[in-house]
């Protein structure tokens, strides 16, 4: 019996129940965690020194406000069912028809657990002169054990490393705003490009989408949808919106987007060391949790011992995928918010929020209608040329599949209602 509840704990197979379900503290350490990303740093260094200040702020909030309301619209559904990505996929693409993104999802986040594990010890290994090799084993291991343990570790690292983070950042920040003259030389600092709005946007959005398309997986856990969606929103407005923000001033007033990079030209190397660490730290374990779910839901196997060899897969590959992978991987994360607009689009507009439970629904093998609504988002994704990639393949995926959806189902009635005439 023991053995049986220790392989349930992350709910690989089921729904959460409510004895596990987490209150508003919890959610919100683990989804200011969540939304505490590297890249977005990168992304508002390239903001910064492109856009005004006063497109920069607009840019960054109308692109939170959309990945606000994606990531909320999941955290409800997560919320209400208490399922994670994989499994609602189930409802939308059919018990088989699921593994394809499952195995897309997956696949991309060992990728980039393998590419956040080489982002930290690259420059740690330059720094310190302990052998890269060394590095990368300790702490793809460290990084691995927290998802192992599931929701409970993943609470106790955030609430750790966002306070830290904050605070190293934000210590940071006003050193280097003070080495160029202060506020008031940093406003009238001109910007160096030509990007417009829209382009602002879409890279505030694209940073984040494909793994904001995860959501479910931590939220079901929240006691309720109030809970979940709350929680979700305001980690996405606070911690994202930190994250450009530390990216813009730190290319702005020193070069750097990075914040452990503003650190090391600040000669804080230690703080820089903890900062870099504590946010890739908080980004992988997500990472590598969400896979876990990922491949449980096509082997069967329990999550909790998938991690393991996951976090050895991409730990073993951290280098090479640092080198080789990053274009592939930005490929398949693209096709991602696809896997999201289905969920939602399903939920809400086909099944109209009543989704039988997971022991009870009678799945199909394969949807193939929900494939062929994906290929087309993606597709659509890729090439229309105006709109925001990422919004465009959510949107058109949404409405062909409930286009798809409501035609073969009306279709279908027609058809028994003539065969009951006939008869």
């Amino acid at each position: 019996m023991s053995k049986k509840q220790y392989v349930d704990k992350d709910y690989s197979f089921e729904s959460v129940k409510e004895k596990d379900k987490k209150g508003f503290i919890s959610m919100f350490a683990v989804m200011l965690g969540f939304t505490f990303f590297s890249a977005s740093m990168l992304t508002g260094g390239k903001l910064g020194v492109a856009l005004s200040i006063k497109d920069f702020a607009l840019a960054v909030f109308l692109g939170n406000l959309i990945l606000a309301i994606y990531t909320g619209a999941l955290a409800y559904i997560g919320a209400d069912t208490g399922l994670s990505m994989h499994l609602l996929a189930r409802y939308s693409f059919g018990e088989k028809g699921a593994y394809l993104p499952s195995l897309l999802t997956s696949f991309t986040q060992i990728g980039w657990f393998g590419v956040g594990v080489a982002m930290f010890v690259i420059p740690v290994s330059k720094i310190t002169g302990i052998n890269i090799y060394l590095l990368v084993a300790v702490s793809g291991l460290l990084m691995t054990s927290t998802a192992y343990f599931g929701m409970k570790s993943l609470t106790i690292l955030s609430v750790i490393a966002v306070p830290a983070i904050t605070l190293l950042g934000c210590a940071s920040m006003f050193r280097a705003v003070n080495a160029i003259g202060g506020a008031s030389q940093l406003l009238n600092i001109a910007p160096k490009g030509k990007m417009g709005l829209v382009t602002g946007v879409t890279l505030c959005v694209g940073s984040f989408i494909s793994g904001g398309s995860t959501t479910p997986d931590f939220v079901r856990f929240a006691k309720n949808k109030k809970i979940a969606v709350t929680t979700t929103v305001v980690a996405f407005f606070i911690g994202n919106s930190l994250m450009f923000l530390f990216g813009a001033i730190g290319a702005m007033a020193t070069g750097y987007s990075d914040i452990s990079d503003v650190m090391i030209s600040q000669g804080l190397i230690i703080p820089a060391i903890l900062a870099l660490g504590l946010n890739i730290w908080t980004t992988n374990d997500n990472a590598i949790y969400t896979s876990g779910l990922g491949i449980s839901n096509i082997t069967k196997v329990p999550k909790s011992k998938v991690v393991i060899f996951n976090g050895i897969l991409g730990t073993i590959g951290a280098l090479w995928l640092y080198n080789n992978f990053v274009s592939f991987l930005s490929l398949l994360g693209a096709m991602i918010p696809a896997v999201g607009g289905i969920i939602i689009a399903d939920y809400f507009f086909v099944r109209k929020r009543k989704y039988e439970s997971l022991k009870e629904a009678n799945f199909k093998v394969i949807n193939y209608k929900a494939i062929g609504a994906c290929i087309l988002g993606i597709l659509a994704g890729k090439y229309l040329t105006i709109g925001i990639p990422s919004i465009n393949s959510l949107i058109i995926t949404g409405a062909i599949h409930i286009i798809l959806e409501k035609a073969i189902k009306e279709k279908t009635q027609k058809n028994v209602q003539c065969d009951e005439y006939a008869a």
